[in-house]
């Protein structure tokens, strides 16, 4: 065994999710990829005296049920996952899917069920407030393709992201989310960019290895009718199996009025944010700061913490960071801001925190990536 999948498996049954003994953890997985590290997850949690639940998903009999899915049937699903959710004290989810694309052609109206049913009613609402929870995304071919890399880099960057120091990177956030927690107003301007918006009075989330692996962002919540402007965002990006790149939203009084995309479907684009009332609105607002992760690939759980990169999310806002919006729809959107990718500023109450991706204030350079 890759001695590497022992530490991944110890990180996220130790930390992530801080098993203890009598703890009930479910592991789901998708694609065969994921079975070395479920595998090994399973002996870490009994170490632990644990008790591990495993269920495993294969992505295309996944679409195959979504393409005849009707509400009645994902309500009985829905009742069956939320029922195994409620007596979990953490989760652990591992994504191997051989094809990322796989759901691109779902129908918007059978997504909007699985959401309705899935997403809101057993994630949103018990895993996520409820659970100790970690995602991640285990190397595979189609990743790696992604990520424009050989297997074996791919690897190497894969688990050099996924482990690195986490008790380093959470002190190094403290000074960072102070004075978030401290902020009102917040202005971003850059290429086709120039928006502001209010993050008074909503906490700042430090991230640094309990939720996501990798990790590496603090995020909070803009007050929801504050934003105005407009974000250019230069990453693509995957929701629900579909590709947008180029995606353009304009804001007024927090509700984005317009949006549009250089690559993919407008209107399927359109169709997601209509989803629900709060779908139009933010619920995010996060800087990532992983030293490793550089460039997309296509996986938000990575692209989110791309060191000198933000996000700024339609949708459902967090328990830990509320600002009233209540979604099905939670769609981190990155925008990255180094200066070969186009540049930027960012600035808090008027001081310039951030230029060209990099920390420009004493306190906060060593969230900074080795140069």
């Amino acid at each position: 065994m890759d001695t590497r999948v022992d530490q991944l498996a110890r990180l996220l049954v130790e930390h992530s999710t801080a098993l203890k003994p009598g703890d009930k953890v479910l592991i789901e997985a998708t694609g065969t990829k994921t079975f070395p590290l479920v595998d090994r997850l399973v002996q870490v949690a009994y170490e632990k005296k644990a008790y591990p639940y495993v269920r495993l998903h294969d992505e295309r009999i996944f679409r195959a049920m979504l393409m005849g899915a009707e509400d009645d049937q994902f309500e009985v699903l829905g009742g069956v996952d939320r029922s195994l959710m409620e007596q979990m004290d953490a989760y652990i989810g591992v994504r191997g899917a051989e094809n990322v694309l796989e759901l691109s052609d779902v129908p918007t109206e059978r997504m909007k069920i699985y959401s309705r049913w899935i997403l809101q009613h057993v994630h949103f609402d018990i895993r996520v407030p409820k659970t100790r929870w970690a995602i991640l995304r285990f190397p595979s071919p189609s990743f790696a393709q992604a990520a424009k890399m050989s297997s074996a880099a791919f690897e190497e960057f894969f688990f050099a992201s996924c482990l690195v120091d986490y008790a380093k990177m959470d002190k190094d956030m403290d000074p960072l989310k102070d004075l978030m927690d401290k902020t009102d107003m917040v202005k971003i301007t850059g290429p086709g960019t120039d928006v502001s918006f209010s993050i008074k009075g909503i906490p700042a989330i430090k991230c640094a290895g309990e939720y996501n692996i990798p990790d590496g962002e603090v995020f909070t919540a803009p007050v929801m009718d504050s934003a105005n402007g407009v974000i250019a965002y230069n990453t693509p990006t995957l929701y629900q199996g579909s590709y947008f790149d180029g995606v353009t939203l304009t804001f007024k009084n927090g509700k984005i009025v317009d949006a549009t995309c250089a690559q993919g479907d407008v209107q399927r684009l359109n169709d997601i944010l209509d989803r629900d009332d709060g779908a139009r609105y933010v619920g995010e607002f996060a800087l990532g700061c992983n030293p490793v992760i550089r460039e997309p690939m296509l996986d938000i759980l990575f692209d989110e913490k791309i060191s000198g990169s933000f996000h700024f999310t339609p949708g459902a806002s967090y328990e830990e960071a509320p600002n009233g919006n209540d979604s099905q729809v939670h769609w981190d959107m990155v925008c990255r801001q180094f200066k070969h990718q186009g540049g930027g500023e960012i600035y808090f109450d008027g001081v310039l925190i951030r230029k060209d991706g990099m920390f420009v204030l004493p306190e906060l350079e060593a969230l900074n990536p080795p140069e």
